[in-house]
């Protein structure tokens, strides 16, 4: 198993939620959005493959991931704000295609970033769909962990 920084992970994951928000609401090349950041970008504190990676992944499987949370949402996805919706994207996306984040962790991480670039209570919001999000696509890893406390 690969081991990670995790403060380079959480700076990367930071960039990445501006990024797709940029994305989304220009509706740009992410190729271009991806080299402008990287320019902006310290190699030192970020993992720049793993922003590649998640810039990359989540622009080509957008649809697929809208899919996964859209039926644990109180309204419709328009509905939701582009940082919001960023941020489940980005959320989902680890949920789904990164088996070696710990749920809780993929969780968290939204719960923070939600702090750091939503709205006030938005938090709240994130962490109880990520929650189902978590339950549909990590069950017997949720299971595992709540018989275990």
């Amino acid at each position: 198993m690969a081991h990670f920084n995790p403060k380079k992970r959480h700076r990367t994951r930071c960039f990445a939620v501006q990024a797709l928000y940029q994305w989304q609401l220009t509706d740009n090349d992410i190729d271009e959005i991806l080299l402008r950041f990287l320019g902006e970008m310290n190699a030192k504190k970020n993992d720049t493959e793993y922003f590649r990676q998640l810039l990359r992944s989540i622009s080509s499987m957008r649809d697929d991931l809208d899919t996964l949370f859209t039926p644990h949402l109180d309204r419709p996805i328009a509905e939701l704000g582009p940082v919001e919706l960023a941020i489940l994207r980005l959320s989902t996306y680890e949920m789904s295609a990164c088996p070696e984040l710990p749920y809780r962790v993929v969780i968290n991480e939204a719960v923070e970033l939600a702090k750091t670039f939503a709205a006030a209570e938005a938090y709240k919001y994130i962490n109880a769909v990520m929650d189902k999000v978590a339950l549909q696509l990590r069950h017997p890893e949720v299971k595992l962990a709540n018989q275990h406390g």
